[in-house]
């Protein structure tokens, strides 16, 4: 089994992240697959659309369409119930506490919660825990959720603001640290679950709606501008491919290679 990396960046509009700075994003559209104009789901809020990303069904099937979890009526696998039925393992990163529920109880085999306001930058000191592990263990599937994109620099102080663009930035040396470091074994997908205005997000506005995403690896070509409709339903699918999995029957999406 191949190995994957997923990096969601909470909340991160594409004009966003070209305007942070980080002199890292050229070097992504070079070695990566990528698109500025994927599509997000509706409501364009955090729950929904993780849940959405690792379920590849719209939130009208899931039934979650609030940040509170509800039971799916008709329950459908997830890619981390996937690998673990293959026999695969899988390891979650995350800095916001809500989100452990995208995941049901045994298909995590290692999980690290630091809550985003009890560290000046949460989703570095998520980062290191993730590059240890990556290290040590080497997961088949990881995913390294960082949320002060959209609590410290969306919501506190507003999309498009100094400290919206600065926590990006943030977001995105690690982005590069994990890729410099485990990009010969691992594929690495990074992109947003939603964007935003003002101080909030949700809508079926393009600036909440349209998100960055970025795949890198083996099966990916090398600075292709995607120019077909991909969205958050595409990801599990994509992630599944890439590992050698087969896709779950009641998935919408599909893979984008």
């Amino acid at each position: 089994m191949k190995k994957v990396l997923l990096i969601s960046i909470d909340g991160m509009r594409p004009d966003g992240l070209k305007a942070c700075g980080n002199p890292y994003l050229s070097e992504l559209e070079k070695i990566c697959s990528y698109t500025y104009s994927a599509s997000s789901v509706f409501p364009s809020v955090t729950f929904p659309c993780h849940f959405s990303m690792t379920h590849s069904v719209s939130p009208q099937r899931h039934g979650i369409l609030t940040n509170t979890y509800v039971p799916q009526v008709r329950p459908i696998k997830g890619i981390f119930e996937k690998v673990n039925e293959f026999g695969g393992t899988c390891a979650f990163f995350y800095g916001w506490e809500p989100l452990r529920d995208i995941c049901p109880p045994g298909a995590l085999k290692f999980a690290t919660y630091i809550n985003a306001y009890t560290k000046e930058s949460c989703d570095t000191v998520l980062t290191d825990e993730c590059e240890k592990l990556l290290t040590e263990v080497k997961p088949d599937f990881a995913f390294l959720y960082m949320v002060e994109t959209d609590e410290k620099g969306g919501h506190d102080n507003g999309w498009m603001s100094d400290e919206y663009l600065r926590r990006i930035s943030i977001a995105i040396d690690n982005v590069k640290r994990m890729i410099e470091k485990f990009g010969d074994e691992y594929s690495v997908i990074i992109m947003a679950d939603h964007g935003g205005h003002d101080r909030s997000h949700g809508s079926d506005a393009p600036e909440d709606m349209t998100i960055p995403l970025f795949f890198y690896g083996e099966d990916f070509e090398k600075g292709k501008v995607i120019d077909k409709p991909i969205s958050l339903l595409n990801i599990a699918p994509t992630i599944a491919k890439i590992l050698g999995l087969p896709a779950e029957p009641d998935w919408d999406g599909t893979p984008i290679f």
